[in-house]
């Protein structure tokens, strides 16, 4: 396996709300989560997932609950708002966007 690769710059949002519009989950939970979705490719590291979680929260997109994870420990756990689902379909139809002409490019003959 190589080295994980950087986000691609502003797809942190999209990936966060992605991986909690099914259930909550919290912060090492979130990462972890894209980490195996990606198969090991994407790791979000701490100093980047937290400021996320907290800018999303302030834009009004998730909301944060504190609740008690599998092994008893407490954790804050972070769940979609109703605004949160909206901002979603609106980061996919960018992300599908852009991901459409840079493939555009790399594939030009």
């Amino acid at each position: 396996m190589g080295k994980p690769s950087d986000l691609v710059q502003g797809t942190l949002d999209l990936l966060i709300l992605k991986t909690i519009s099914l259930e909550p989950k919290h912060g090492w939970a979130i990462a972890k989560r894209i980490q195996q979705i990606s198969n090991e490719v994407l790791q979000v590291q701490q100093g980047s997932l937290y400021p996320a979680l907290h800018r999303l929260e302030q834009q009004g997109w998730i909301r944060a609950k504190w609740s008690e994870t599998d092994t008893g420990r407490q954790a804050k756990f972070y769940g979609l708002t109703a605004a949160g689902r909206a901002q979603l379909e609106r980061e996919k139809e960018s992300w599908n966007r852009l991901s459409t002409a840079i493939n555009l490019v790399v594939e030009a003959g």
